[in-house]
């Protein structure tokens, strides 16, 4: 086995904090419905359905993931905007993307009995019975 890199344990770590914050349903269609652009908490609960402290619960959640940015208005700080962070969602792409690269799949030896009677890429299964 490879031993991974402080740097590669970091990034499975924010990988893996930003699945656990997609993973909720909820979150996931508010992420959604941000991906068609900037939106406020009241537009929202309006779109999604969510009662305000659950839609708060979830924004929140997806803040800390990096994955969502808010501001308060300039008129009425009140009212707060919700946007997806363009710079985390171009990253996340890109190593996403990489991470599931089918290239990546590598040919290894089978480390039980079989791997010691074959080499990879040539299995073959006799048919013939002996009895």
């Amino acid at each position: 086995m490879t031993p991974t890199t402080t740097a590669d344990t970091q990034q499975l770590a924010e990988a893996s904090s930003v699945l656990k914050a997609l993973a909720d349903p909820n979150r996931l269609r508010i992420f959604a419905e941000l991906m068609r652009g900037d939106s406020c908490n009241c537009e929202l609960g309006d779109v999604l359905g969510l009662a305000p402290n659950l839609l708060s619960h979830h924004l929140r959640s997806l803040e800390k993931a990096g994955l969502v940015q808010s501001r308060r208005d300039t008129v009425d700080g009140r009212w707060i905007y919700y946007t997806v962070d363009r710079d985390a969602a171009r990253r996340w792409q890109a190593w996403f993307g990489a991470f599931f690269d089918p290239a990546r799949i590598q040919e290894r030896p089978l480390c039980g009995p079989e791997g010691q009677l074959i080499a990879p890429g040539r299995v073959t299964i006799n048919l013939v019975s002996e009895c």
